[in-house]
């Protein structure tokens, strides 16, 4: 099957790279024409994947269209907040598109595949998200993912494409709870990088992930997503990850706040955005709207858009009223 990778990050790179080794024709698009023009020279995508040598037999290309054409599959791996004027170019497409993209859409509140609902109209949609470090990916790590899509057969057709000995994957109908968990988790990331930064243990980061999972299932419900599924690959296990790898940008943007140093700065240095920034915002005005409680993403969404000091932020979590544990079927507390 030929297919489309439309972004050449370290994600959209890794996966391009995953696909041609599994034999599949593969063209890579990026709009900068310096970045393809590197990798051809010298079969690197430095500094995204450093050390990983990449494919010569496949296709690099600027012009989007042309990088569509007699493509079966489109896999998008454009940062959130482009995302959508990035893939109107998907209009007129009629095959199965692939979402790796972690975020939500401010304005609306819409996840990646509901924005390619509406930019591709006539495609089947699907998204691939999981605890999936990119570097890992590339140097062959064993990894597991889930592919998930309201079509059990899009799904399945996914799983079919990207299933390789080192890279595990499962499917699910739970497209909405996959999308949330992928893109809230970074958020939470942010806070454990917190945590790391100020020195306060793993007590601290431990009570952070469990109490931050029932956040995100608690957002996901709402938003109609299953339960369950934030207890799986995209859900616990992204965001155990994410929470403590030293390769997730996320938890670095935490950790360089927690040991003082300033967000313009950190944002300035960074070689590619983390997600989790942008997604704060949008996490929190969406659990407003649907009067949902997230005192963890609260606090994060404060000190990256607010200025709220971050040992405030700390003190303010752990201030909070005292409750049972349970949720008793998560009802909003």
């Amino acid at each position: 099957m030929r297919i489309t990778v439309l972004g050449a990050g370290a994600w959209g790179t890794a996966l391009a790279r995953h696909l041609r080794l599994g034999g599949h024709p593969v063209v890579l698009w990026s709009n900068s024409a310096s970045q393809l023009e590197l990798i051809r020279a010298t079969g690197r995508n430095e500094p995204c994947l450093p050390g990983i040598d990449l494919p010569r037999d496949w296709e690099l290309e600027t012009d989007v269209a042309r990088a569509l054409h007699g493509s079966e599959l489109a896999v998008v791996a454009i940062p959130s907040k482009p995302f959508r004027q990035a893939t109107v170019c998907l209009r007129d497409f009629a095959g199965i598109v692939v979402s790796v993209t972690k975020g939500i859409e401010y304005d609306s509140g819409l996840t990646m595949s509901d924005i390619l609902a509406q930019n591709a109209p006539r495609a089947k949609i699907a998204a691939l998200s999981g605890p999936t470090l990119a570097l890992e990916v590339a140097r062959g790590v064993p990894t597991a993912i889930v592919a998930a899509s309201h079509d059990a057969e899009v799904a399945k057709t996914a799983q079919a494409l990207f299933h390789r000995q080192a890279f595990r994957v499962y499917t699910s109908k739970d497209l909405m709870g996959v999308e949330l968990g992928g893109a809230l988790k970074n958020v939470i990331a942010i806070a454990a990088g917190v945590c790391d930064g100020m020195g306060l243990g793993d007590n601290s980061k431990a009570a952070l992930i469990t109490r931050a999972i029932v956040e995100m299932r608690r957002l996901g419900v709402a938003r109609g997503a299953r339960p369950e599924t934030f207890s799986g690959l995209s859900g616990l296990g992204d965001l155990t990850v994410t929470c403590f790898s030293r390769l997730s940008r996320n938890r670095g943007l935490g950790e360089r706040l927690g040991k003082g140093e300033k967000l313009e700065a950190i944002l300035n240095s960074m070689s590619a955005v983390a997600e989790g920034y942008p997604t704060a915002r949008s996490a929190v005005q969406l659990a407003r709207k649907l009067d949902i409680s997230v005192p963890i993403m609260s606090e994060v969404y404060a000190v990256l858009f607010e200025n709220k000091e971050i040992s405030q932020a700390v003190r303010d979590l752990y201030a909070r009223e005292s409750k049972p544990e349970e949720e008793r079927g998560l009802e909003r507390f």
